[in-house]
């Protein structure tokens, strides 16, 4: 298959190729386009065959629930058998923007879309040539992030290039995301509402607004064998470089010394360490390949540079990886999550 790559600004939108990018997802074609909080890659949420070819085209597993993108409440609707006070709520505070929400689905969605499950994952994006698409589309848009099934995601055209160049049928190039970390994923299909991933909307925003929320057991460790995951990111490898990643927890000073001496054990052992770190730590590694994700006193830049950082290292050949851990600014839920995913669950205990 020839991909066709178009750039579109997101200011001065090219209606032509947007037309055109909406006839191809309508007609039951895939398209990868800039969203605020990744790339995602497009299809038809409502064709059974078009969510099919999402599935095959990143070899992502059939019981993993594709999220919709819509653009106004009126498009919910015909997709949600039931909108709750609640959820009308956080609508209300955190829609357009980096927020899913579960429902119990109607029969208009296919369970294709939803991984067999009786709920469906529903998102309004608010970056504009995402809007744009789906308006251009007609149809509700399945978009899982980009990415070949557990890399990191794509936050830059490049990133989808590099994974699914071949695979799909036109790629939107709207320059870097903004955000460069998936939604929060919050369950609001029954009883107290629960967040199944954690992201830009912080467990302290949805509180505000409805009160009490919890938090998914399973969002925060490895799934039993068998489970449905009800939402994406719950229960199969992500976001992971190709080389292994080892996640060291503990403060600042402690991790430090502890990468220090991974990094000398590696060595020994022959071989080529990364280490990812920060602004204030990069000094304090000697390393082969130091990759700095910004500063600890931003963690917006954190997250918004992450897995690019993570696929970097991808074409410097490491052996190994050495992560420090954000666990002391409002977003270390979401940035935690995605790296101890990366780091398959693997993780040292750093003692002071």
């Amino acid at each position: 298959m020839r991909t066709k790559i178009v750039k579109i600004d997101e200011f001065h939108m090219d209606q032509e190729a947007i037309r055109e990018a909406g006839e191809i997802l309508r007609s039951g074609g895939l398209v990868a386009f800039p969203t605020e909080t990744v790339y995602g890659l497009g299809a038809n949420g409502l064709n059974e065959e078009a969510a099919a070819k999402i599935y095959a085209a990143k070899g992502r597993p059939s019981d993993n629930p594709l999220i919709l993108h819509i653009t106004c409440m009126e498009e919910l609707r015909p997709l949600a058998a039931e909108i709750s006070p609640r959820a009308e709520a956080l609508a209300e505070a955190f829609w357009p923007g980096p927020m899913t929400m579960i429902f119990k689905k109607t029969d208009l969605v296919p369970h294709t879309t939803t991984g067999g499950l009786d709920t469906v994952a529903v998102r309004m994006p608010s970056h504009p040539v995402a809007r744009a698409l789906i308006r251009a589309a007609g149809v509700p848009i399945a978009a899982p992030s980009a990415n070949t099934s557990g890399r990191p995601s794509p936050t830059k055209a490049a990133h989808v290039i590099e994974d699914m160049d071949g695979r799909i049928d036109m790629i939107v190039d709207g320059g870097e995301v903004g955000i460069g970390l998936e939604s929060t994923i919050i369950d609001v299909s029954e009883g107290t509402p629960s967040v199944l991933r954690p992201g830009y909307i912080t467990m302290e925003k949805l509180r505000k607004v409805i009160g009490t929320v919890t938090v998914d057991q399973a969002s925060l460790g490895q799934m039993a064998p068998g489970v449905r995951p009800k939402a994406p990111g719950m229960k199969y490898r992500h976001y992971a470089p190709r080389a292994e990643m080892t996640l060291f927890r503990g403060s600042e000073k402690a991790s430090v010394r502890a990468i220090r001496k991974a990094l000398a054990e590696a060595a020994a052992e022959g071989k080529k360490a990364g280490v990812i770190c920060t602004e204030e730590s990069f000094d304090c590694y000697e390393a082969p390949v130091k990759k700095c994700v910004g500063s600890r006193k931003d963690p917006e830049m954190i997250a918004h540079n992450l897995y690019d950082v993570l696929r970097a290292f991808d074409g410097e050949g490491v052996d190994c990886i050495f992560s420090e851990s954000f666990d002391d600014n409002p977003l270390s839920g979401a940035i935690m999550n995605r790296l101890v995913k990366a780091a398959g669950h693997r993780i040292v205990e750093c003692q002071e």
